[in-house]
């Protein structure tokens, strides 16, 4: 039988089982053995992170339109409505055009602090926005809300499928089972 895992990845930690460039990596969290990430988290985002030895489920996952994902993204300043809707219809990042997605402003969302700190700018104000793709080019969340023009200061992937990270109940670092039912 496939095994299933969420886990909520911290900032800085690496989404491989090996550390690399001085990143720590999922190896210091005692996760079980003979399960891969289904997906990445760039070792400068946090939040939901799914682990499988089911290698048809994690090629599903990763096929563009498969599963939507959905992330609260901290920017700098206040996107315009006419900047969450270009979002929306999906934006130019070097020669790719995104596919569209879901995107508003949100409220803050209750997270558990960063560790270190997003840089602070007393005279620029932030915005969190929560962003469902159906797709994940390397970085694209950031290179999205940069072809924008505001830059990607946190960013928590906090769904995946049906899997939520409010729903599991799970704090930094620590992992639970799940069913593919939960997922799917």
């Amino acid at each position: 039988m496939p095994k299933y895992f969420a886990f909520y990845k911290p900032y800085g930690v690496l989404s491989q089982f090996t550390p690399e460039g001085g990143h720590p990596a999922l190896n210091e969290f005692h996760l079980p053995k003979d399960v891969y990430a289904a997906g990445r988290l760039d070792h400068d985002s946090e939040g939901l992170l799914l682990l499988t030895d089911d290698g048809p489920l994690i090629k599903k996952l990763l096929t563009p339109g498969a599963k939507e994902k959905c992330y609260w993204v901290q920017v700098e300043r206040t996107p315009s409505e006419e900047s969450v809707e270009d979002l929306k219809k999906g934006v130019l990042i070097g020669e790719y055009q995104t596919l569209p997605c879901r995107a508003q402003r949100i409220d803050e969302p209750e997270l558990p602090p960063r560790n270190p700190p997003i840089r602070f700018r007393k005279n620029v104000e932030t915005t969190w926005m929560e962003i469902y793709l159906t797709e994940g080019k390397n970085r694209q969340v950031r290179k999205m809300t940069a072809a924008i023009g505001h830059p990607t200061l946190r960013l928590v992937r906090v769904g995946l499928g049906k899997l939520h990270l409010k729903k599991l109940n799970l704090k930094l670092g620590e992992y639970c089972e799940v069913r593919l039912e939960d997922i799917l």
